[in-house]
């Protein structure tokens, strides 16, 4: 045995950002009509929530959720989304060309995150739309001054402000698929003037750019580079999306995507440090990764449906994901799944009920045990090559620490398929001070899923390890992922 993960409590990272547990929810297939809202449902309260959904999605702790898209919003008029519902005007929405009804929007969509303990993120559109629209969804939203707007929302019962935190400033512009692609100078332009007007409608607001999408353009480091010379001294964060699969069918190589996510994450990191020395911006700008999952796109059901139901090694591709977010703490600081149900998602329904798909437990595990302080851990030992690369951890590891510096939470991924890979953890000082609970998630092989007859081929099991002294042997089973939450003194 020579796999070792080497820890040292007074070497912090960084400070993580609960918000990289983040959500979203897109008009696309069934997410919002027959997931998150379904009236007369007997399954829905009287508002049309469905209350399965929220009961399972409270287990996530989701601290923001994004909103209304995605390509959907590159069309979408906010103001078809309010006031009695018997008015509202049924639109072709042109992303998935299906017909929108807009019986849910933007103030069912706050109802749904204050019934969840979340914050809304909203998403103006910057594909078809102007910069006088965002400015007013975002007065109609925050206002409390007597205006027109205001008012409005009044009418529509809600005589507070919302205050509504997080804006975005279009989707995927950088995408030739999307309505309204811009060119890396007219999004740049486009932000700057949609940034400013929104900020004078509120100051207080965050603002979300794009940053790039399309990883295969010749122009990302431009996109991203104009924007933070125009704008970055009026945004909050830059986004980057990317999905993943695994297309070739081949586990080794899928269980190596960490590498590509360290490329991007860190190339991105680089890039804002440049600019923002070079240009003298004071304004912290940190990485947004609002969209991010597994998509398999062999598995599309229907116009937009995008129903993919995920397997035991989808699981762990989301665990290295958010191991990630963990690793990259300092700039990521914010991070969204796509999406919540049905759609790429951790919950899935039917009329009937629901199952949760194997992506929920990393994702619950991290959400709820995740302490504030990350930690710069060291580990090493077997590896394995995939692909274009080679000497690839075995391993894939992320730890943090409590505020009391009394709990120790480690995230290990173990990425062979067939061995069980038992591992020394060492604490440079202090000692394990009692019970470990270790949590892990697995399933019979990598192609295992859940399904309504079958919901729990993967889920979380418990058992306890006993430990004193400063090391701890343990192993760490195949195709695994494991948290193991430590007393530490």
């Amino acid at each position: 045995m020579h796999n070792r993960i080497f820890v040292n409590l007074d070497r912090p990272l960084g400070n993580l950002d609960r918000n990289v547990f983040g959500g979203f929810a897109e008009h696309l297939g069934r997410c919002v009509y027959g997931g998150i809202y379904e009236p007369g449902s007997p399954l829905s309260d009287a508002s049309g929530l469905r209350l399965d959904v929220l009961d399972a999605l409270r287990r996530l702790k989701m601290p923001l959720i994004r909103y209304p898209g995605g390509n959907f919003v590159s069309g979408y008029r906010w103001q078809d989304g309010v006031g009695p519902r018997a008015e509202r005007p049924a639109r072709t929405d042109m992303a998935w060309h299906v017909v929108e009804s807009n019986q849910f929007g933007t103030n069912e969509f706050i109802d749904f995150c204050r019934r969840l303990d979340t914050e809304p993120y909203l998403v103006v559109n910057a594909g078809d739309g102007d910069m006088r629209e965002a400015r007013d969804w975002v007065e109609y939203c925050n206002g409390a001054q007597p205006t027109a707007l205001v008012r409005l929302r009044q009418q529509h019962g809600y005589e507070a402000p919302h205050r509504v935190k997080y804006w975005g400033i279009g989707n995927e512009v950088d995408g030739p698929w999307q309505i309204g692609f811009k060119t890396p100078q007219e999004y740049a332009r486009t932000t700057t003037e949609f940034a400013k007007v929104m900020r004078w409608a509120d100051p207080e607001i965050k603002i979300v750019a794009n940053g790039v999408c399309n990883w295969d353009a010749a122009d990302f480091v431009e996109r991203g580079q104009l924007l933070l010379e125009q704008a970055g001294n009026l945004i909050d964060y830059l986004a980057l999306h990317w999905y993943v699969d695994n297309s070739a069918n081949d586990f080794a190589t899928y269980m190596a995507l960490s590498e590509l996510f360290e490329d991007r994450l860190s190339a991105y990191e680089g890039l804002i440090r440049a600019v923002t020395v070079e240009r003298k911006i004071r304004r912290p700008i940190g990485i947004a990764v609002d969209e991010w999952n597994v998509w398999h796109l062999d598995q599309l059901h229907g116009a937009g449906e995008a129903a993919v139901i995920y397997n035991l090694e989808d699981a762990l591709v989301v665990a290295m994901q958010l191991n990630a977010f963990i690793r990259h703490a300092r700039t990521v600081r914010m991070a969204n799944i796509a999406q919540i149900v049905n759609v790429l998602a951790p919950v899935f329904t039917s009329p009937q009920g629901i199952f949760l798909q194997t992506i929920f437990y990393p994702f619950e595990l991290f959400s709820t045990l995740a302490g504030p302080t990350v930690l710069d851990i060291a580990w090493d030992g077997e590896t394995f090559a995939a692909g274009e690369h080679s000497g690839v951890r075995r391993l894939d590891v992320t730890a943090t620490l409590s505020a009391d510096r009394r709990q120790l939470v480690l995230f290990v991924i173990n990425r062979s398929e067939v061995a069980e890979t038992a591992t020394q953890i060492l604490l440079a000082e202090g000692r394990f001070d009692g019970t470990i609970k270790a949590h892990v998630v697995n399933g019979p092989d990598i192609k295992s899923r859940n399904g309504f007859t079958q919901p729990e081929q993967v889920a979380t099991r418990g058992f306890d390890v006993k430990a004193g002294g400063s090391s701890l042997t343990l192993a760490f089973e195949p195709h695994s992922f494991t948290v193991l939450v430590c007393p530490v003194a």
